[in-house]
């Protein structure tokens, strides 16, 4: 959460320099060896602690999707072209069988469409699954803003159809649009697979991800004359994403992508809007719910589906910050359900104030919703922007198993922007573990502390949170201001630690938390 959106990590020209550098950067930390048998894509052994190995190629489809050939083509290599062409898609996630419209406005003449689906391949970070034949370019309409909600949604007439068949593979896609005179420009889409039994589930936060998209100049903080008064109330899918039109996903996803495909782990995909519409999927088909950088905005059926997860035995991972801080509503718009997400941010303005009293969208932890995110998380958001080393304070913890880290040791710049903490001003679990805690500065705030928790639920689950949305980005070198420098080898260890036990069993049975609040003297913070 920030007023300030100006300071998110997201596809801006740096991330995008920075995320050919992570391309570049893992890929000799793999072909150096010095992350060892961590990301290596074949088997691996057990783990001291129990883990079992990965599977092999013929029962997991991740290792054998990684045999293909990549390519880096993928990538938008000028972030100044893509002004001359944008589009969306009328699904934000589909299934085999589906068929997918866009609605692509452009400068050029002609485009093509094509269909990258995102992982490792080698380093390279994408596969060609499919590709359009040249399309006839042109404008659309001018958007629509319907008062008294600001809501901003294109109207644009579809000018490509998707099949999406058996050849597309279950993931995450990057449709990039390019135009003929070098305009280029990204549509995402996840591909589901709603009969996984895959270990891990990996969400995309595509409802905070349009939370924060101000195309057409509005969005959920402002308007364009950036005041949070003139903000919109509810934003809609049936429009692009600003800036290269990738939402969040290269910024604050994509590296945990390529990290877990990297090691061949058994992973599938959905959105949080497939864990609002079918989130009972968890209870039986996974063991994990893997969450990533800024996963700020849940709907109630969201926050339900993995609480009930966590308390029948689903590990929740949490690698980011300020996670399950909004509680939202979702819509229908004139493209299909679920494609408007209402947040009025202020109980006064919301129909439903008077009438359905849960439902308002505030802070979970605000009146009159009254649920803080730390009930299910572990800790509390508390500030942005920040920036800060992280330190060990449990080097014990499993969560440390071969990094070689000890007590008062730092990661450089693990901190931030945003960042959470324990704040036992709000419902912590009793058992809650803190292995980081971090002296921080906030400029709104003054100096307080960053944690990483882990607890386990009566269920045996585990529950892990990073505590800071640079987490996964610091998996590769697309957050360091020196592109030349590596990930920290502890994050890549904690991380393959953490994916390993939480896609093996509820992590609780190998790992117990161990409480530590009370000898760490954490102090209590104002709510």
């Amino acid at each position: 959460m920030a007023a300030d959106a100006a300071g998110r990590m997201t596809n801006s020209a740096r991330v995008l320099r920075g995320l050919l550098a992570a391309v570049v950067s893992l890929a000799v930390l793999i072909g150096a060896g010095y992350i060892g048998a961590a990301l290596h894509r074949g088997p691996a052994p057990p783990s001291a602690a129990g883990t079992k190995p990965t599977p092999t190629a013929a029962l997991n489809p991740i290792v054998a999707e990684n045999q293909h050939a990549g390519t880096t083509d993928w990538r938008v290599k000028d972030g100044a072209a893509s002004r001359g062409i944008e589009g969306y898609a009328d699904h934000v996630s589909a299934h085999t069988g589906d068929t997918v419209n866009l609605s692509v406005s452009t400068s050029a003449a002609r485009y093509r469409v094509q269909a990258y689906r995102m992982g490792y391949y080698g380093g390279l970070g994408g596969r060609l699954i499919w590709q359009s034949p040249l399309q006839r370019g042109g404008p659309q309409v001018t958007p629509t803003v319907q008062a008294p909600t600001f809501i901003v949604e294109a109207k644009w007439k579809p000018t490509t159809t998707i099949h999406v068949d058996a050849a597309w593979p279950p993931g995450d896609y990057l449709l990039k649009l390019a135009g003929d005179g070098g305009q280029q420009r990204y549509v995402p889409l996840t591909v589901v697979n709603d009969t996984s039994t895959a270990d891990l589930v990996i969400q995309n936060a595509v409802t905070t991800w349009q939370a924060y998209n101000n195309w057409g100049g509005y969005n959920l903080y402002n308007g364009p004359d950036q005041t949070f008064a003139s903000r919109s109330r509810i934003v809609s899918f049936d429009r692009p994403y600003a800036g290269d039109g990738s939402g969040d996903f290269l910024g604050n996803e994509f590296p945990l992508v390529y990290f877990a495909e990297s090691y061949g782990l058994d992973v599938t995909y959905w959105t949080d809007i497939d864990l609002h519409e079918r989130g009972a999927q968890l209870l039986g088909n996974h063991r994990g719910l893997i969450t990533l950088g800024h996963d700020e905005y849940w709907t109630r059926p969201m926050r339900t589906a993995a609480t009930d997860g966590r308390d029948r035995g689903v590990n929740l991972a949490f690698l980011g910050a300020n996670a399950v801080f909004r509680q939202i509503r979702l819509e229908a718009s004139p493209l299909g359900s679920d494609r408007r997400v209402v947040d009025y941010k202020d109980a006064g303005e919301d129909p439903l104030n008077a009438s359905a009293k849960g439902l308002v969208t505030v802070n979970w932890r605000d009146p009159p919703v009254n649920l803080p995110e730390s009930s299910l998380i572990g800790q509390s958001f508390e500030c942005n922007p920040a920036r800060a080393n992280a330190v060990v304070v449990d080097a014990t913890s499993w969560i440390f198993e071969n990094t070689g880290v000890h007590d008062g040791d730092t990661l450089t710049g693990i901190v931030g922007p945003w960042y959470d903490r324990v704040n036992l001003a709000y419902p912590t679990p009793p058992n809650l573990e803190v292995v980081m805690h971090s002296p921080v500065s906030c400029p709104t705030l003054g100096s307080s502390y960053s944690d990483v928790t882990y607890y386990t639920a009566t269920s045996g689950a585990g529950v892990f949170s990073t505590g800071t949305t640079t987490w996964v980005c610091q998996l590769t070198a697309s957050c360091l201001q020196d592109p030349r420098s590596h990930p920290d080898l502890a994050v890549l260890q904690v991380t393959k630690n953490v994916l390993l036990a939480f896609g093996a069993e509820p992590a609780g049975q190998a790992h117990p938390s161990k409480p530590n609040v009370a000898a760490l003297h954490i102090e209590t913070p104002k709510k």
